[in-house]
């Protein structure tokens, strides 16, 4: 089998690169997901040097970072404790809502949209992205922080909100009647009710099926099933991150720690290429004629991110510090406000440089705010938590 010369050349040089980046950001402490970003603006479409030979592998491996991302992130929790925290946080879900999706449409009603470009505009700063949070989290260490239920809850509520959202776009966008709308969002929540029913009915039993000695073997089979559950999440209109969350949720005890073992070099090889991806999808040239609009409704963004969270991290007992983390944690932006504009139909080429410019302000931004959030505890740290709000710890700081 011969193997073009020029997308090895490219794969290393990307490889080498992030690498550089990587270990620049972590001496700084920082994490390195906007530089990630940023190297992927320069080769991309317009950008400094382009990597058409490596394009492919490129975005076929942000589809697969995502997934595990999600699928590491879900690891470090049990159904139990996040379907407690889910519905802990019903306010939580609804005053992010309120608080993000308002500006777009207000900002899409200043613009003279039709219905679905105020709609779609809406669902761009409403929604967050699984896969910068996720990796955020992990980068900071903050996994087994008190505001980090509260966090993943707004974040899944999200996502499952888009497993309605997309469907009611699309039906608006083709102009579909309202029964055709309302019958879209029906079965579509029906799906995930009933995928996360089973996740915590029979979640027991993929535990089972998935563990074995073999480390090859684990491997095969997390990584399949998971993948298999993500098709299947596309499939009824529900995020594959989702998809993959449930699996890493329905893993626990030692089948929990195998997979985490085996899978975390392979998540961090295709994080780092889903980060990439985000810019190398970008035009450079797009962004500079809409930075000013761009740059006000990101501003507003980061302020309404940070008050759902600083609300939702309340809700769980964490102070001024961790509320702060939190909402900071939940301001960057990605892959769905991306789709979304690509269902928005007749709005597109109005909406498609200016959401593109603010995601990709909030994706660089929202980490390096967040990395400077603070992070020393305002109050001695409690001996335990209790309630819908734990997570995976029992000592979590303020």
């Amino acid at each position: 089998m011969h193997t073009p010369i020029a997308l090895l050349l490219e794969l290393g040089i990307i490889l080498t690169a992030l690498s550089v980046l990587g270990a620049a950001a972590r001496r700084f402490g920082l994490s390195p997901v906007p530089l990630y970003l940023v190297a992927g603006l320069a080769l991309g479409d317009g950008g400094l040097a382009p990597v058409p030979a490596a394009r492919e592998f490129v975005d076929t491996g942000a589809s697969i970072g995502v997934i595990l991302l999600l699928l590491v992130l879900g690891l470090d929790f049990t159904v139990r404790e996040f379907t407690a925290s889910l519905h802990h946080h019903r306010s939580s879900a609804a005053v992010d809502l309120v608080l993000n999706a308002a500006p777009g449409a207000v900002a899409g009603w200043l613009l003279g949209l039709d219905t679905s470009g105020i709609l779609a505009l809406a669902g761009a700063t409403y929604v967050s992205s699984s896969g910068i949070v996720a990796r955020l989290l992990a980068d900071l260490r903050r996994l087994g922080n008190r505001e980090t239920p509260a966090v993943l809850s707004v974040l899944v509520v999200e996502d499952f909100a888009m497993a309605a959202y997309l469907p009611l776009l699309a039906v608006i966008t083709s102009g579909g009647t309202w029964w055709q709308a309302l019958l879209a969002v029906l079965a579509a929540t029906g799906a995930v009710v009933t995928a996360i029913a089973a996740s915590g009915r029979w979640g027991h039993h993929v535990g089972r099926i998935l563990s074995h000695p073999d480390k090859e073997q684990v491997l095969l089979r997390v990584l399949g099933i998971t993948l298999i559950v993500a098709a299947l999440a596309e499939t009824i209109h529900v995020s594959a991150a989702v998809g993959a969350f449930l699996i890493g949720l329905a893993l626990t005890g030692t089948a929990a720690d195998r997979a985490r073992a085996v899978l975390s070099p392979l998540r961090d090889l295709f994080a780092a290429v889903f980060f990439l991806a985000l810019g190398v999808s970008v035009d450079p040239g797009d962004l500079v004629p809409m930075l000013p609009a761009a740059a006000v409704l990101a501003l507003v963004g980061v302020a309404t991110k940070v008050a759902a969270g600083w609300y939702a991290a309340g809700r769980d007992g964490a102070g001024r510090r961790g509320r702060l983390r939190a909402g900071t944690a939940l301001i960057a932006r990605g892959e769905f406000s991306v789709v979304i504009i690509g269902l928005a139909g007749p709005a597109q080429d109005r909406l498609g440089a200016l959401v593109t410019t603010y995601v990709m302000l909030l994706a660089i931004c929202g980490p390096i705010l967040t990395r400077f959030a603070p992070t020393r505890p305002a109050a001695p740290l409690p001996t335990t938590v209790a309630g819908p709000g734990a997570g995976p710890r029992d000592q979590r700081p303020q």
